[in-house]
């Protein structure tokens, strides 16, 4: 029995041969260390991320409130043209009433006997004259030889007047041999002329220099009704002038 209590070794727990152990002892507090070190970094990383949160709301929100504060000037400044607008647009109104009730106030208003046509009074005389006479006749009237400036003035010329009338208008090359211009230096540009015309007199001397301008009123509504004649001839004209206005 002695031998066999002389043969068994002590027994030693594990736990007393790991706390001996210097190189367990080193490993174990290593990692402790490494355990301790990566607390602290996550540690200091959600701090750091919890700094970095809170300074992204600052900005966020100073961000937030510079773009607010630029709406709202720029909402004050639209506000502000429109405001002048609708200032611009309430005087505007009112001038154009006050406008139209001056315009009620008047009238436009020819001579006995004359034709009004746009912002002129046309009159056709009964007798008849050289070019020069018809003229002259026109200028004790206010007015002068008709000057014939638009489409629209040569229809309504060419409408109102009597049918089978010839008469004078304010059109002459008398200065210069084929160019026509009006009586108040304006140079000829639209034409309505008959066909073959102008001619001075198709070459028949016994016709003489056809420098003086007329109408020929067919009645068909035919508007190229001008034609070229000799200053002398006697014939009515057409006369024109500016109408009056006056108050009511």
């Amino acid at each position: 029995m002695e031998e066999i209590y002389m043969n068994v070794a002590p027994n030693k727990s594990v736990g007393s041969r790991a706390s001996t152990d210097p190189t367990e002892r080193r490993l174990y507090g290593a990692v402790v260390l490494c355990l301790g070190l990566l607390s602290v970094v996550l540690l200091a990383g959600l701090i750091g991320l919890g700094v970095h949160y809170y300074d992204s709301s600052r900005r966020s929100a100073a961000e937030l409130s510079s773009i607010k504060a630029n709406l709202t000037e720029l909402l004050q400044v639209s506000y502000n043209k429109s405001s002048a607008l609708t200032e611009e647009r309430d005087q505007l109104n009112v001038s154009l009433i006050k406008m139209t009730k001056e315009r009620n106030t008047l009238k436009r208003r020819c001579p006995a006997g004359w034709m009004v046509f746009s912002c002129s009074c046309y009159f056709v005389s009964i007798k008849s004259g050289s070019w020069d006479e018809a003229r002259q006749d026109c200028k004790e009237r206010g007015a002068d030889l008709v000057v014939i400036g638009s489409a629209k003035e040569q229809l309504f010329l060419s409408n109102f007047t009597e049918n089978g009338t010839h008469a004078w208008i304010g059109l002459t090359d008398e200065a210069k041999e084929g160019t026509w211009k009006w009586i108040d230096g304006a140079p000829l540009s639209l034409k309505y002329w008959q066909k073959n015309q102008p001619d001075n007199g198709g070459g028949y001397a016994s016709l003489g220099e056809e420098d003086c301008a007329h109408v020929i009123i067919s009645g068909e509504n035919n508007r190229e009704n001008w034609n070229d004649l000799s200053c002398f001839t006697s014939q009515r004209w057409i006369c024109e002038k500016m109408f009056e206005i006056k108050g009511l």
